[in-house]
């Protein structure tokens, strides 16, 4: 995904509403004073900031007070999709404030201080879980002092805050179009799941594409130099192995309006429903692709669109013109019905990954560097088949002739790695996985947390009474019905050294192997393959 920054046109209705009020006062005499005039004005003022004020969608302070000041425009998109809500029992939104300047939160909010604690679960949490505990093990020892936090201030896009289970954020930038707002609202929803729950923590958070502490500045030389041996903790949507960076789940489980991608639960419905539509037999036989071709290394991948020489087929997604279009030709759960899928990083890691796995078909994931909360638990040749990048279009052609020539294995991987979407990234473990990495890391805190100046109280009435079209209807489709009667699933015990280096060598002799197969159908000559 490429990040930028988008303007976008008022609604025309404010043109339309400003016509007409200046059609109606040309008729008014022309000798008006000044204090009509001034009223005059003042009224326009007033019409023109009311019909803006239905696209404003976040507070945030921008001074060292703690005054509301709103920002950010965002315009309605495909306001003609519509969309079934569940009935939401538990929880009722006080919107009857909506439309004014300042929104506050109730003062009852959150609604319920049930301690969880008390309810603990008769489920353990999936393996993948186990990870926590490796990102967070560089601060197992000495902890996360406030200094630490603090220090990131300029790098990281906010600082969220929980004290007595009240969620509190501090701008420090704004992100890439919502996915802070995504964040903040994913956080919401833990919240009232499992109120009372969880610690008094303080965190930052960036949003950027790619995973930033490196751990190359935090050894050696430079650590000497430098001064700091402590790298500082930051949570991130994605991590990597050259990287210190806390994964957390990304936004897009709770939806993508710039992009018309539905949150997770429905569009998890959508993408099983369109399996359904062709048996992996009778799709289409080569693999297919469909993004930004000018991200990071995806400039290679446009080179191997040819289905009679490559078996495959590449497609630049132009974004303008299917924002223009409404995203009719980009509905994800109409996208299986190809035998194979291609998954390729862009400048980082992709939220791609989970809908290319959830299809059926045989996933060809083109050598990550990066990772998500879940994908370090995926094996290949079972959940997806390895491709290499120093022969990308040659990797892919034999991993399509290999497939259609062993069609059983074929559809076991692909089948395989849809059930490990769906089973495994239910909404509801990736809540558990929020709270458990949350909880675990406010253990680590070596201070107690304060609201910090400037930071603005999180609620959901804030966040979704604004008429914003897709924005506001993803937010009310996503609200969760209540407090859970149970408690988070158990969280696994950390890997042992020895299992961990099991995992990561057998993960790599399985590579090595598919490499060895592609290498001997291509022949051994250096000038064959390399």
């Amino acid at each position: 995904m490429r990040e930028s920054s988008s303007s976008f046109p008022p609604h025309n209705n404010t043109s339309n509403a400003i016509h007409k009020f200046w059609n109606t006062i040309k008729c008014c005499s022309s000798s008006s004073t000044s204090a009509s005039f001034l009223f005059i004005s003042l009224f326009i003022c007033t019409l023109f900031f009311t019909q803006w004020s239905h696209y404003i969608y976040f507070p945030h302070s921008t001074s060292t007070t703690n005054s509301l000041q709103f920002s950010n425009w965002t315009t309605l998109s495909n306001n003609n999709i519509s969309h079934d809500y569940p009935k939401k029992d538990g929880y009722v939104l006080n919107c009857s404030s909506s439309k004014a300047l300042t929104i506050t939160c109730p003062p009852n909010y959150p609604p319920s201080n049930r301690n969880h604690k008390n309810f603990p679960s008769n489920q353990t949490c999936p393996d993948y879980f186990r990870w926590i505990h490796e990102d967070l093990k560089p601060w197992k020892k000495e902890g996360i002092t406030r200094e630490m936090v603090e220090s990131l201030k300029e790098k990281a896009h906010f600082r969220l805050v929980i004290v007595n289970g009240t969620a509190y954020v501090k701008e420090y930038m704004k992100a890439y179009q919502t996915r802070d707002v995504f964040t903040y609202w994913g956080v919401l929803q833990v919240l009232k799941l499992y109120p009372g729950a969880l610690p008094d923590l303080d965190l930052v958070f960036q949003c950027h594409d790619k995973p930033s502490i490196m751990k190359k500045q935090y050894r050696g030389w430079r650590a000497f130099v430098f001064g700091s041996r402590d790298p500082p903790p930051q949570f991130h949507y994605c991590g990597g192995d050259s990287t210190f960076d806390i994964v957390f789940p990304d936004w897009s489980f709770w939806g993508w309006p710039e992009v018309n991608v539905k949150p997770w639960v429905p569009l998890e419905k959508d993408l099983a429903e369109g399996n359904t539509m062709k048996n992996w037999t009778s799709r289409e036989p080569f693999a297919f692709w469909k993004g930004n071709l000018r991200n990071g290394p995806r400039p290679k991948l446009a080179k191997c669109n040819s289905v009679n020489k490559w078996n495959a087929q590449i497609i630049d997604q132009d974004w303008i013109k299917e924002s223009r279009e409404g995203f009719k030709d980009s509905d994800l759960s109409k996208q299986c019905v190809h035998r194979y899928k291609i998954y390729m990083e862009g400048n980082a890691w992709s939220v791609s990954e989970k809908y290319i796995l959830a299809c059926d078909s045989m996933s060809l994931l083109i050598d990550p560097k990066y990772y998500d909360f879940f994908t370090r638990s995926l094996v290949p040749m079972k959940h997806y088949w390895p491709v290499n990048t120093m022969r990308l279009c040659k990797s892919i052609n034999f991993a399509i002739n290999w497939g259609n020539n062993n069609t059983k294995k074929a559809q076991e991987i692909g089948k395989e790695g849809s059930k490990y979407i769906f089973e495994q990234i239910k909404i509801e473990n990736v809540y558990d996985y929020m709270f458990h990495v949350l909880n675990e890391y406010a253990k680590l805190l070596k201070y107690k947390p304060t609201i910090p100046e400037g930071a603005v109280e999180l609620c959901s009435d804030r966040f979704a009474c604004s008429p914003m079209g897709l924005e506001t209807t993803y937010k009310i489709e996503t609200m969760v019905n209540g407090p859970s009667e149970q408690g988070p699933c158990e969280l696994p015990p950390s890997y042992e050294p020895l299992t961990l280096k099991s995992i990561h060598d057998q993960n790599a002799k399985i590579k090595e192997q598919v490499l060895a197969w592609e290498k001997e159908n291509y022949g051994w000559s250096w000038w064959t393959w390399w």
